[in-house]
């Protein structure tokens, strides 16, 4: 142990004496550290955030929405609706206890002498209510909720945050294409700032507004019975949409797509786990150069104290020991490196978690396991052992007599 002690002793004292190139050494650990933990740390915590809300739908929630499977994002943002027909036909389903339909466009709303883009959503408030309050928790901040068929809205809690310049109040108007809408109520937040930025209106008025076909919507949402499997009633609302789709059109149109809350938490977490995958080996790159970087400067270490490893060899020291000194300062080098990107990175996380939390788009924590910190370290001090092990070994096959010649 004594031994051990003095190893390190002699190793700190040499990275001392080269300072410079020691720190310019660590640079590049700590770069490959701090993607790694800052990025790492974001995307568990979005995945964190994005599971809850669709773990807050309950198992027992699944969503119908035209268009493919594969392409989730283009559904969402795409201009095709469910027919009348297509609701109907999901509503009469086995095993189907509600339907909950919804549409949502973009548009212009002006707010006294302002106007901005902003995302209208239309719902049938007579028959969703139940379902958003009980199962989405949908609650309001203040006002009341709109009466179906009255020229009434309720807006996401942003509206009296930074829509407008002047904060919105209950009992104000908003225009819409030309008419007045008063905002009776005004949400909770809903778990991210893009819903918290919507008006809502009863989807009558929606479709007025809007010149969408009556009775069609953009999603439905269909709460099944207690106690039935999600993937059975998913597959009984496929099959229910192709054959009324066969009678309509003649032909299985199989242009829809019936995602249960477990297949949509399956998709996010594949997505984030190959940006996860990404990351790391981006930053691994980063360590890479980090670790030739090491090996360079022990290698330009060797040269420099080559008479030292001489006089070291000839007073009896054993190549075992030269090797142990200068992988403790590879190790070292590493070790700092490590624990220079873990405390950027963690401070980075968080005044982007901060700054998330201050101006929502989406709203989340980020997620810094004991785990990640320690892999960070281990990588890095691994990184700086294998980086030095073969310019510890050259140094320790040094011959004493040719060490000190070659000094001469």
């Amino acid at each position: 142990m004594e031994q051990i002690n003095e190893y390190f002793k002699i190793a700190l004292r040499n990275l001392r004496t080269r300072s410079l190139r020691s720190w310019l050494t660590i640079l590049g650990i700590v770069i490959g550290i701090f993607l790694i933990i800052s990025l790492l740390s974001l995307s568990e915590g979005v995945k964190k955030a994005i599971n809850e809300q669709m773990e807050a739908m309950g198992g027992d929630m699944i969503m119908v929405m035209p268009g493919s499977e594969e392409n989730i994002m283009g559904m969402m943002v795409g201009g095709e609706v469910l027919e009348k027909q297509d609701i109907i036909a999901i509503e009469k389903t086995k095993g189907v206890e509600s339907v909950l339909i919804m549409s949502y466009r973009g548009i212009v709303a002006r707010y006294k002498e302002e106007a901005k883009m902003v995302f209208l959503t239309g719902l049938p408030w007579d028959e969703s209510l139940e379902l958003l309050e009980r199962y989405q928790g949908w609650n309001l901040l203040e006002g009341r909720w709109p009466v179906p068929g009255k020229r009434e809205v309720a807006v996401g809690k942003q509206w009296v945050i930074d829509i407008f310049k002047e904060k919105i109040k209950v009992n104000q108007e908003i225009v819409m294409k030309g008419r007045k809408f008063k905002v009776v109520g005004i949400l909770n937040s809903l778990g991210n700032k893009s819903d918290d930025s919507n008006i809502y209106l009863d989807i009558g008025l929606y479709q007025d507004l809007t010149g969408e076909k009556k009775g069609s919507a953009r999603m439905a949402m269909v709460k099944i019975e207690q106690g039935l499997s999600p993937d059975k009633v998913a597959e009984d609302i496929k099959e229910s949409l192709r054959e009324t789709r066969k009678r309509r059109f003649g032909e299985d149109t199989a242009d829809f797509a019936v995602i249960t809350s477990e297949k949509m938490i399956g998709v996010t977490n594949n997505i984030l786990g190959i940006i996860q995958t990404a990351i790391i080996l981006f930053a691994s790159i980063a360590i890479l150069v980090g670790g030739i970087g090491i090996t360079n400067t022990m290698f330009t270490s060797i040269r420099e104290r080559t008479r030292e490893i001489g006089i070291m060899k000839a007073i009896g020291a054993k190549n075992s020991a030269v090797l142990t000194i200068f992988l403790i300062e590879a190790g070292i080098i590493g070790l700092v490196g490590g624990t220079g990107g873990i405390v950027l990175g963690i401070i980075c996380a968080k005044i982007v978690e901060l700054y998330t939390q201050a101006n929502p788009l989406f709203y989340f924590s980020i997620s810094i396991s004991p785990g990640l910190i320690l892999f960070g370290l281990a990588f890095s001090v691994l990184t700086g052992s294998i980086s030095g092990f073969f310019p510890a070994r050259r140094a320790a096959r040094l011959k004493p007599v040719e060490a000190l010649r070659s000094y001469e």
